[in-house]
């Protein structure tokens, strides 16, 4: 195998460290990229709800089983949470399955029997006989806390899915089983592994079986990140293209507008160097004025709509008025009172002379001398007096003329612009203003008022209705304008994440990659090395394992390449056996449970051996007691091969036994040593007082040659492992051997034959002592018609005892 791991040391270390240790070493990407690597990353728990479950590996300790399938009362079963092999053994329909079913559900809310996927398809998970209540509750052995937790499932409705699981931890309290960090776990180091997984393993779709070898290599949460930033980089993709896809219908939309300053300035806007000008467009979108205004045809054109003609009914009163005034003086001319007046005017002359020349009393006018004297003053000025007051009509005639001049002249204001369709009607009312003769005032005056309104109301009216067509257009485009600016304006924002974004990704992909493949080559051969084990006699030989494509590819497989018999083969599924199949699978399986990720230290397979010859089952034996040596083991099984392989290659093992009674009550009981359990049922049968002699002569033997039998394959299995017999060769040589004689040669020869008796006898006194030829010899007649009835039952028993451990004994069999 490559020693990739060698190159890359950090390849061994759990997934979020090994992140943080590359991205510590990586200098090109920026440290917003790596804050977006470790958000799509998040924490290892805390992205599945609640804080880390365990400080170290979990270990499984009792577990409680009530109402859950094949399991009526509650059934419990005792194991020692530590590393270690544990065989669950017990015959079909015992319970067994149930209880590991029940184990799985426990962890993961479900299992393929009881959801329908297995090919039996939906098995009733309530117990028939106790469907009140249906329970799972198991006691967890949390490395580094200092005592047990426990993990409870409690199913409250009718369907398999209503159920509850909650765990309590000593220093964390009580929390639901989904804030403790363990769902991604349990589909990447999946610790479950049931027959059915095994079918699936390797007879699943090509792009199942890639996505069963990826979480295995745990680089679910990998693929996991790289889905995230896609999204995060699709989404910022979407936002910089909707705004990029909308400009050129706004742009067409704009320039529909016609001659409208506001369309032509949202274009340039658009257009600025260095990106849009918002500021401009958010103002056109309000309708405030832009900077520099831009509007000039369109003010015009308010200014047009906005200007007040002349107040009709002011001009008139106004030309009444003063027509009236200029009709009173007229009516004054020629009367007495005018006449006054000029009188009046006239002595005030005189008077005016009178006091400028105090010295001349002559009349300036006839030349009469000594007439303007003092006292023609006097009575000048009582005559003027006089007079005044006799004219004081006329004077109030003028003055109401001349207030009416004013009046009408104060009507005519021009406005700071004049539209120029009303230049002329407005240059003739304005002229009204210089007009001095009151006749011709009122009757100018009146007529331009009139022209001028009726050409206001005619131009404001035209104005009017083009603003209101210029808005209507402009109406027609803000919102699209609005909408294209919010766009805008967020794509401008995205672009600096969306770079970041599209760093991160790249990134994570090329970590993904780089990570695969080193980890591909440790699991391969990880995955060759159980394999070979496995094999034990196959002609095929595991030349490669490895992953085509990639997570999201719509081609991806799992590459395995074989030779048969050093010829290379097309297809390791095409070649091979259903019984070189599961082991392939367990092969394939296995390695997950030794991944530094994974936060389980243990794993529960369920009947594993189907299919397997008995070498193949010895090869199983060797790989779990492997893995047993620091992960917690449990396997269930209904197949005896198992239990004897570890015992007869001298294997730790602890081997628990199930049995199923009346009302699906499952009883638990640890498995004793199959020799001693055939020696103890003989010892109990010649202790029992009045014991019937038919069992005395029959039963009790029978019992007895049991424990001889166990104990003689138990020696040839283990001098087999020694010289590598065939073991299928041996298992059909036991299976086709009824006495104990010709047994007895595979294990006290190395040739695998089975003997001449004499050869066997002196073999077996040579070893054993002389007395051990005539046990065997008493054993074997109770199967025989006369049977054989010892004289002190309880001291036969235990001679043959001492016989088989002496032949268990590997030293003595060497």
């Amino acid at each position: 195998m490559d020693d990739a791991t060698d190159r890359t040391p950090d390849n061994a270390l759990p997934l979020p460290e090994l992140v943080e240790a590359r991205l510590a070493g990586d200098r090109k990407l920026s440290a917003p990229a790596k804050d977006l690597v470790r958000e799509a990353l998040g924490d290892p728990e805390d992205g599945e709800g609640g804080a880390r479950a365990s400080a170290g590996p979990v270990y499984l300790g009792n577990i409680a089983v009530t109402g859950f399938r094949g399991v009526g009362s509650k059934a419990l079963l005792k194991l020692k949470p530590k590393p270690g092999v544990t065989l669950v053994v017990g015959r079909n329909g015992s319970g067994k399955s149930s209880i590991a079913e029940a184990i799985e559900t426990l962890f993961t809310g479900t299992n393929a029997h009881c959801t329908g996927q297995h090919p039996s398809h939906a098995v009733r998970w309530r117990n028939l006989h106790q469907g009140e209540r249906t329970v799972v509750e198991a006691r967890l052995t949390v490395e580094g806390d200092p005592s047990p937790s426990t993990l409870t499932r409690t199913w409250t409705g009718d369907a398999f899915t209503d159920s509850e699981a909650v765990l309590r931890r000593p220093g964390h309290g009580t929390m639901p089983l989904e804030q403790a960090g363990w769902e991604r776990a349990t589909r990447a180091h999946r610790p479950f592994l049931s027959y059915s997984d095994l079918d699936n393993l390797i007879n699943g779709k090509p792009s199942e079986m890639y996505d069963n070898i990826a979480a295995i290599l745990g680089l679910d949460a990998l693929n996991a990140a790289a889905r995230r930033l896609t999204a995060a980089k699709k989404e910022l993709d979407a936002v910089v293209s909707a705004a990029k896809d909308r400009k050129p219908l706004l742009h067409a939309a704009l320039e529909e507008v016609g001659h409208d300053d506001r369309a032509l300035k949202a274009l340039v806007a658009m257009e600025e160097k260095g990106g849009p000008d918002h500021a401009v467009l958010d103002a056109l979108i309000a309708g405030a004025p832009t900077a520099d205004e831009g509007r000039l045809r369109e003010a015009r054109l308010e200014a047009a709509a906005e200007t007040e003609s002349p107040d009709l009914d002011r001009v008139g009163a106004a030309v009444d008025a003063l027509r009236s005034a200029v009709a009173d003086v007229d009516d004054l001319k020629g009367t007495a009172a005018a006449d006054a007046h000029s009188r009046a005017e006239l002595l005030q002359a005189a008077l005016r002379h009178s006091d400028r020349h105090a010295d001349d009393t002559a009349c300036p006018v006839c030349g009469t001398e000594q007439v303007l004297d003092r006292e023609w003053a006097t009575r000048a000025e009582a005559q003027i007096a006089a007079l005044l007051r006799e004219a004081e009509a006329v004077r109030e005639a003028e003055a109401g003329l001349r207030a009416a001049t004013r009046a009408l002249h104060d009507l005519v204001v021009p406005p700071r612009e004049i539209p120029a369709a009303l230049a002329e009607p407005w240059q003739a009312w304005g002229d009204c203003r210089r007009i001095t003769d009151p006749v011709e005032l009122a009757e100018r005056a009146l007529k331009a008022a009139v022209t001028l309104t009726d050409a206001c109301a005619i131009v404001a009216g035209a104005a009017r209705e083009e603003l209101a067509a210029m808005d209507e257009r402009w109406q027609a485009v803000v919102g699209l304008l609005a909408e294209w600016t919010k766009l805008s304006r967020e794509a401008e924002a995205a672009g600096p994440r969306r770079t970041e974004v599209s760093a991160a990704l790249n990134w994570v992909k090329k970590l993904t990659t780089e990570i695969r493949d080193l980890r591909v080559d440790a699991f391969a051969g990880h995955t060759q090395r159980i394999w070979e084990k496995l094999r034990q006699q196959s002609s095929v030989d595991l030349t490669h394992v490895g992953l085509h494509g990639s997570e999201r590819a719509n081609v991806r497989k799992l590459v395995m390449d074989v030779t048969v018999d050093d010829t290379e083969a097309a297809s390791a599924l095409s070649v091979m056996s259903q019984g070189e199949l599961h082991s392939l699978a367990l092969s394939l399986f296995l390695p997950r449970t030794t991944t530094a990720d994974s936060p389980f230290g243990f794993v529960v397979i369920d009947d594993p051996v189907q299919s397997m010859d008995p070498a193949k089952v010895d090869g199983l034996a060797q790989v779990l007691d492997e893995l047993g040596r620091d992960r917690q083991v449990v396997v269930f099984t209904h197949d005896t091969r198992l239990p004897h392989a570890f015992r007869s290659q001298g294997l730790p093992v602890t081997v628990l036994k199930v049995e199923r009674g009346e009302k699906s009550k499952v009883h638990v009981t640890c498995d004793t040593d199959p020799v001693k359990e055939a020696i103890g049922n003989a010892m109990a049968l010649a202790r029992t007082e009045n014991c019937s002699e038919t069992a005395l002569r029959h039963v009790l033997p029978s019992l007895c040659r049991e424990a001889l039998a166990t104990a003689i394959v138990e020696a040839a299995w283990l001098r087999r492992n020694r010289t590598g017999w065939s073991a299928d060769r041996l298992q059909d040589a036991i299976d086709a051997t009824e006495r104990l004689l010709p047994l007895a040669s595979f294990a006290l020869f190395d040739d695998g034959l089975v003997h001449p008796d004499d050869e066997v006898k002196n073999r077996l006194r040579h070893l054993y002592g002389n007395e051990c030829t005539v046990l065997i010899h008493q054993c074997q007649q109770g199967a025989h018609p006369g049977g054989f009835l010892p004289q002190d039952p309880i001291a036969f028993v235990r001679r043959v005892e001492a016989l088989a451990a002496r032949i268990r004994t590997p030293e003595v069999n060497a």
